[in-house]
Parts: C-alpha cells; sequence; structure tokens
C-alpha cells in the first residue's frame, strides 16, 4: 500500500481532489511538497498530538491502555489517514458534500471489511476552522450525514475540536477530544461503541439494530465483569 493516494471525484464544478497521507508521510517533504503551509503545520500538529497522546496511556483516562485503544494497531497496519482541507469560504452544504466525498473515498480503501477493517480510518483535518465555529460546523455535518452514514455505510462520524466537551468513557472529567486543530474523524463502527451511546436512546436502538445478537454477547460479556450479582446475594 502506498503512504500517499490521490483521487478525484464528482464534477468539473465541483471536482474533489483528495490527499490522504499515512502518519509518517506528513514530515516526509517529498509526500506533502504541494501542500500549503497552513495545512502541512496543521497535519503535524495533529499528528504529534495522535502520537503523544492518543496512542499513550493517560493517568485520568480510568482504564489501563492507551486514550484510543486502536490506534497503535491502525499504525501498524497502516490504516490510519490524514487529509487537510480549509472551509471558511464553504458553505454548510459545501462541507457535507466535500465531507461525503471523503468518506465514499474511505469506503474504497482496503480493507474493505473483516477484523482488520476495525482499523481503519481517517481524520479530516480543517486547518482554516476556528475552535469557537468548530461545535456548530461538525453538528451540521453529523445532522445531514451521522445516521445514513452509519445505518448505510457502517461508519461513525465524529467532531473533534479544543472546546469538545466530550468525556472519557470511565471518567467523566477527562477530555480526550480536543486536538490543537479541528478535525472530523470517519471511522467503521464497532460493537463495543455501545458505550458512546449508552446516554443517547436513538443511537442506541441504531447500535442494536446493527448488531443484534452480538449486541446482546457484548453487553452479557461486561455484565459478568461487574459485581452485581454479589451485591444481589
Amino acid at each position: 500500500m502506498t503512504g500517499l493516494i490521490k483521487t478525484t471525484t464528482g464534477g468539473a464544478e465541483n471536482a474533489l481532489a483528495t490527499q490522504l497521507f499515512l502518519l509518517e508521510d506528513v514530515e516526509d517533504v517529498s509526500r506533502t511538497g504541494g501542500l500549503g503551509e497552513s495545512d502541512l503545520r496543521a497535519l503535524q500538529a495533529v499528528v504529534d498530538w495522535i502520537y503523544t497522546f492518543v496512542a499513550r496511556p493517560h493517568k485520568d483516562l480510568g482504564r489501563p491502555g492507551p486514550v484510543c485503544p486502536f490506534v497503535p494497531l491502525a499504525l501498524e497496519r497502516k490504516t490510519l489517514w490524514l487529509a487537510a482541507e480549509q472551509i471558511a469560504d464553504r458553505s454548510l452544504l459545501d462541507v457535507v458534500k466535500l465531507v461525503d466525498g471523503y468518506k465514499k473515498r474511505f469506503l474504497d480503501l482496503r480493507p474493505y471489511d473483516g477484523h482488520d477493517a476495525n482499523y481503519k480510518s481517517m481524520v479530516l483535518v480543517f486547518s482554516d476552522l476556528q475552535a469557537v465555529h468548530a461545535k456548530e460546523l461538525f453538528d451540521g455535518v453529523l445532522q445531514h450525514l451521522g445516521v445514513p452514514s452509519y445505518t448505510k455505510d457502517g461508519l461513525v462520524m465524529g467532531g473533534f475540536y479544543e472546546r469538545n466537551e466530550g468525556s472519557a468513557i470511565y471518567n467523566p472529567n477527562f477530555r480526550p477530544f480536543t486536538p490543537p486543530v479541528p478535525f472530523l474523524l470517519v471511522r467503521h463502527a464497532v460493537v463495543s461503541d455501545w458505550k458512546f451511546f449508552l446516554d443517547n436512546e436513538d443511537w442506541l436502538n441504531l447500535w442494536a439494530r446493527r448488531y443484534g445478537e452480538a449486541a446482546v454477547r457484548a453487553l452479557a460479556e461486561e455484565l459478568r465483569g461487574l459485581p452485581w450479582r454479589t451485591r444481589l446475594g
């Protein structure tokens, strides 16, 4: 698999020219020579954050292991890609179309399915998006793409930005979704996502319909590790 992947989709008036980089490509001038300075700086900042924070354990996480347990294996498999876009002069619908184009490109990347596909993800970095406007933009994009991407394509999307109030599952006081530059994460859905959906009835129902019996087994496995039966005795 090549480190840099280029593709163009869409019509002549609204072409999407994508450049997808593996993390190690971002420091390779021969691969990033076509990027503007602000885009390159944004990618470098996100790459550093992934290496030094996301892929490592943290004392406030509330569980052992790295902040995201999938990232180290994604790096090993070379299935985590980044792209940079500037969207300050685009409407919400333009950004929705842009993200939808990246989503389609993501689905075309190997591996397509199976266990290894769980480690495939894309980080779409918006290099000129101010953190103060990030929540509104990401909420708008996800309102259009979030549910259909999950139900039809089996993908999860999420906005990461400096003021993101989302907390870690095992420590409500720890905020792990706050990179130095705003980005949208696209990844394959996994059965353990119920932990993120537990307080959202609509999304929990979508998860249950998607995984069926596997959902029941996942919840049962979690319950077996809890001391609730001891307390009943």
